[in-house]
């Protein structure tokens, strides 16, 4: 009986190391790059072996074959909208991320297998491959790193960097695009949300483009509930669309609104919808002066 209670607890233990998750250090640790351009959220997913006083590219990394770009499991790619890179369309999506360094030019490959290993890489899952530059750098980078710079609510640039070289590959969304069919979508989804209105047309206000649409939506909005919010917001887009005759009355309308609405948020807006009365005012045509004519 004794015996059968030691080997029942031998397997209770062994079933216990079997499964229990142990964090210990690394020598690769996992890392998470994220970006947001626009409206496009980037992630990249991988770890970061160190230079550790080894010669890298050529040696390491050998030239000319395919390098998983990174170490342990497959380095990951995550675009939440289609995105441009070097020119090339790349689906929205998640992929595995390999490359083929070179001396001054690498082949940055996105695959559709997100745990294709390079024994288990197919070129032909690749969902893209383009060629990028790859530079010397002046800063020698021990851990590798990718991440992203150059920032712009459409542009960015997909950066690569290991011991003293950087390989970089540009990227761009369709920011305008994309944002329109966002907007097209919160409002379908709540028709009926004088708020979501408000915000989508002042979206396309800021934007200069799609203005009678924009207008329809605030106009909604206000029929919805009216507030110096939207109604600002319609005086911006008939200003915009150069019917100032009829902007000039919503804006000081706005500012009465917001005088009586008890929003504390209102003292933000006040001096810039003031400035509006004022400028629709200025951009007025004068009224012309009556002359009397002198009697003989």
């Amino acid at each position: 009986m004794k015996k059968l209670l030691l080997q029942a607890a031998a397997l209770c233990l062994v079933a216990q190391l079997a499964t229990a998750q142990i964090k210990l250090p690394q020598p690769s640790p996992g890392a998470t790059s994220v970006q947001t351009v626009g409206v496009t959220d980037f992630t990249v997913k991988y770890s970061r072996p160190a230079v550790k006083g080894r010669e890298i590219f050529g040696q390491l990394v050998p030239y000319g074959q395919l390098w998983r770009t990174g170490a342990n499991s497959a380095t990951t790619f995550q675009t939440t909208t289609d995105v441009v890179v070097e020119g090339e369309k790349l689906t929205a999506g998640t992929y595995s991320l390999f490359t083929i360094p070179a001396q001054g030019e690498w082949t940055l490959i996105f695959n559709k297998n997100t745990s294709a290993s390079t024994d288990a890489y197919k070129q032909e899952e690749d969902a893209l491959r383009v060629k990028i530059k790859a530079t010397p750098s002046n800063e020698k980078v021990e851990s590798f790193f990718i991440g992203f710079s150059d920032l712009t609510d459409s542009t960015a640039k997909l950066n690569i960097a290991w011991a003293n070289i950087k390989a970089a590959a540009d990227l761009r969304v369709d920011v305008n695009e994309t944002a329109q069919e966002n907007l097209e979508k919160a409002v379908a989804e709540k028709p009926e949300d004088p708020a979501v209105l408000t915000q989508a047309a002042n979206w396309s206000l800021s934007k200069g483009r799609n203005l009678d649409q924009a207008l329809a939506w605030v106009d909604k909005s206000i029929g919805l509930k009216e507030t110096y919010r939207n109604v600002w917001t319609k005086a911006q887009i008939l200003a915009k669309m150069g019917k100032v005759a009829e902007a000039l009355p919503l804006a000081q309308k706005a500012l009465a609104l917001g005088e009586t609405s008890g929003d504390q948020s209102f003292g933000f807006f006040k001096d810039a919808i003031a400035k509006n009365v004022s400028d629709f005012q200025a951009a007025l045509p004068k009224p012309a002066q009556l002359v009397k004519k002198k009697k003989k």
